[in-house]
């Protein structure tokens, strides 16, 4: 290596020295005057929220839904319609949820969770029809961990959820959130124009067949039969709104069956069934309200049966009266037996100058699927198939007929008495 080469070498390696100590100079004097700038502090609080776990509970008519976060979430919600839809949007946040914990149940028919862009993550519940938001907060938990989201949803007419879209647009924009003290839902409007609104239950369907007679007729064939033959004849006095929890041959849970009278606004639930029971003489029709406690053994037995069926599809059947300790609640309980408790009255009377009925015929079980607390129902037993006469009356088109017209009657003076008391339509 010449003497020019090592030259050259080491300018260069003495320019490098020097760039190396110009720039360290330069971090030294940059931490002194520009700290922030050039080395940035990490932030907890720039870090997005982990939603950590999901849980429903509840049925058709009542949902609960909670979310927990690490820290507070910062929410916006909002309802849309076609399907019927609650939507959460929750800035910076991400999601490590158990994908099991998100199936659908009860009121809610569908979850989606995802994350939109830009900082958004977005949670959709699609329910089984519409619904109300009853009430939607965000709370700290107990132990200081976190924070949970709870949303109350219940069962509601299409007015009104129609009714809380409106709202919605008026005070809150479609996509900004509420105070936290205020994401209450509306809750039920006044409806003028309501007409009285008659549902009507055939029991059991699909896998859940019910009964089966002597002759081996099946009791979800003779409950839609007689059920479609009632709905005629009320349909064709042009005075009531009426629909049917199913026109086909399909299964219901029992608190679907009562969603879809809440849905409906009904003034009045009939739910059609046609039972067995091992002593053959007995025959005739009985019509039963709901109660705490059964006025007989034998309707104990039947109450049991019926609230039996939401196990063919593989459903756990739970007993939870929660909601009833709300005294408002318990109060619309209470009128709501009233009026069940007449129109059954009413029903006995009518349905003695057309078909048979057993002694003692107005009885009272706890019945599930008569337990919507703001609808009067009663469900009425046809007759026994267990009784070889009363199977030949229910498939008797004549029979049907008659049994059919006294319901109807029956429903005319209820709807009567209702519109002269200002408390139908």
């Amino acid at each position: 290596m010449g003497l020019a080469d090592f030259t050259d070498k080491g300018c260069r390696v003495g320019g490098q020295v020097l760039r190396a100590f110009c720039l360290l100079l330069l971090v030294a004097i940059s931490q002194v005057f520009f700290p922030v700038a050039f080395f940035p502090v990490a932030n907890a609080a720039d870090a997005p929220l982990v939603a950590k776990g999901y849980k429903m509970a509840g049925d058709a008519t009542k949902m609960r839904i909670v979310m927990d976060f690490d820290r507070e979430p910062d929410i916006k919600w909002f309802l849309l319609r076609g399907p019927n839809r609650l939507v959460i949007d929750l800035a910076n946040t991400r999601f490590a949820i158990d994908a099991k914990d998100l199936k659908p149940r009860g009121l809610v028919k569908g979850v989606r969770l995802g994350e939109l862009g830009e900082g958004v993550s977005r949670l959709i519940l699609t329910g089984k029809g519409p619904f109300a938001v009853d009430k939607l907060d965000v709370l700290k938990n107990e132990d200081g961990t976190g924070y949970r989201l709870a949303v109350d949803m219940s069962a509601a007419s299409e007015r009104e959820f129609d009714a809380a879209l409106a709202n919605q647009a008026l005070t809150t924009g479609s996509t900004v959130s509420t105070d936290k003290g205020g994401r209450v839902g509306t809750g039920p409007v006044s409806n003028p124009g309501h007409r009285f609104t008659v549902v009507i239950d055939p029991g059991h369907g699909g896998i859940d067949g019910g009964a089966e007679g002597l002759n081996g007729t099946i009791e979800k064939n003779v409950t839609l039969a007689f059920a479609t033959e009632l709905r005629d004849k009320l349909a064709a006095a042009g005075r009531y709104d009426v629909f049917m929890t199913r026109d086909t041959d399909e299964y219901l849970s029992l608190d679907d069956r009562v969603r879809i009278a809440r849905q409906h606004e009904a003034d009045l639930l009939i739910s059609i069934h046609a039972d067995t029971i091992s002593v053959k003489g007995i025959r005739g029709a009985t019509v039963y309200t709901v109660s705490d406690k059964a006025s007989d053994p034998e309707a104990q037995a039947l109450a049991d049966r019926e609230n039996l069926s939401d196990q063919f599809a593989g459903m756990v059947i739970k007993n939870d009266n929660k909601e009833v300790t709300d005294i408002l609640i318990d109060l619309i309980r209470r009128e709501t037996h009233t009026f069940s408790m007449s129109f059954a009255h009413t029903l006995v009377g009518q349905l003695s100058t057309s078909v048979g009925l057993i002694n003692n015929p107005q009885r009272s079980a706890g019945f599930k699927v008569l337990k919507a607390p703001d609808v009067p129902s009663v469900l009425v037993e046809l007759g026994y198939l267990s009784n070889a006469k009363d199977e030949a009356q229910l498939l008797d088109a004549e029979w049907r007929g008659r049994a059919a017209q006294s319901i109807t009657n029956a429903v005319a003076l209820f709807a009567s008495a209702r519109a002269g008391a200002g408390t139908g339509g």
